[in-house]
């Protein structure tokens, strides 16, 4: 098969076109024909050296969304057969023609999507449903403040969060952005280039915060939050350190303080996510209540541009790889 290698550490550059076998799969996996796979930021910090896969994932195929047809199934696999149609979360190994995961780590093509949108789905929902109402605990009538809010995560967080009823507050770096996320649902959208997010939410009292950024932003978040706010850290793009945190106002609001990485969990932890996923938030997809938006797509040998794009930020919504050449 053909697939995306990092060939060492550095820029998009390094993304190559390689042959490489098949892969193989074990009696509980699923072998995938992959027909388009999604972008996301830790594809890049991986690309980087900076996001090493885990233990039994391949080390140098990054990828970890896709969506296509099962090509082969292990012995004890009974829940799915050759020939269906699927999106699957990766621990690694999205971008080539076919790609293996556990059967539990699979979910059905929602009805009327293509594989393009479909491959935009797992990693940010999985992200999202654990992370803002698992861990967040996010629920109906509740205000869910959420950072990047044009980024992949930002649009889901926005539509699931809107589709069980809470109240929606989002920041994005540009008055198109911000547009795109009040059209997506968000009540109301901040353009942090223009306006302190702090400043124009501070009489709001936000109960969850989902927060890609760290770093400046994190006194501002804990200022924001109300009583028993709740905080959950997905990414620290601006920093992992920051001054002026406030540990009384932590004390005297009870605030909760999260977070999580999803690529390492283990088999079990993901098989229980994903059954959660296909009862509270497949049924939305299916009903148009949360729909994918698809900035862009690139074939798999333009992997390099792909991923110049994810880092230049200019992107409102998913990059798609797909399996044309």
């Amino acid at each position: 098969m053909k697939a995306v290698v990092i060939t060492k550490p550095g820029g998009p550059e390094v993304l190559e076109i390689q042959e490489r076998p098949i892969p193989d799969f074990k009696a509980d996996d699923v072998l995938i024909k992959v027909f388009a796979a999604g972008i996301n930021r830790p594809d890049v910090f991986q690309r980087k050296g900076n996001y090493p896969p885990p233990p039994g994932a391949p080390q140098d195929i990054p990828g970890l969304e896709v969506a296509g047809t099962i090509e082969r199934i292990g012995s004890e696999v009974k829940n799915w057969k050759v020939g269906d149609a699927v999106c699957a979360l990766l621990a690694g190994g999205g971008y080539a023609q076919f790609a293996v995961v556990n059967a539990q780590h699979c979910l059905p093509m929602p009805k009327g999507f293509s594989y393009v949108e479909a491959a935009s789905l797992p990693e940010t929902v999985y992200t999202v449903w654990h992370n803002a109402f698992q861990k967040g605990k996010l629920q109906s009538g509740e205000n869910l403040l959420v950072h990047g809010g044009s980024s992949g995560i930002g649009i889901t967080a926005i539509q699931i969060a809107k589709g069980f009823g809470a109240k929606v507050f989002a920041t994005a770096g540009s008055d198109d952005k911000c547009e795109a996320c009040v059209s997506l649902g968000a009540d109301l959208c901040i353009n942090y280039k223009k306006e302190d997010f702090e400043d124009v939410l501070k009489s709001e009292g936000v109960d969850v915060i989902l927060d890609m950024v760290g770093g400046d932003y994190i006194p501002k978040n804990l200022r924001l939050l109300c009583v028993d706010g709740r905080m959950v850290f997905i990414n620290t793009m601006k920093g992992n350190k920051a001054e002026g945190v406030d540990f009384r106002l932590i004390m005297k609001n009870r605030l909760t303080i999260t977070g999580s990485t999803l690529r390492n969990r283990d088999v079990t932890f993901k098989a229980d996510l994903t059954k959660e996923i296909l009862e509270n938030v497949w049924p939305l997809l299916e009903n148009g209540k949360f729909k994918p938006v698809i900035y862009r797509e690139f074939p798999l040998s333009e992997a390099g541009k792909a991923h110049e794009l994810m880092e230049s930020s200019d992107h409102i919504g998913k990059i798609i790889l797909t399996n044309s050449w």
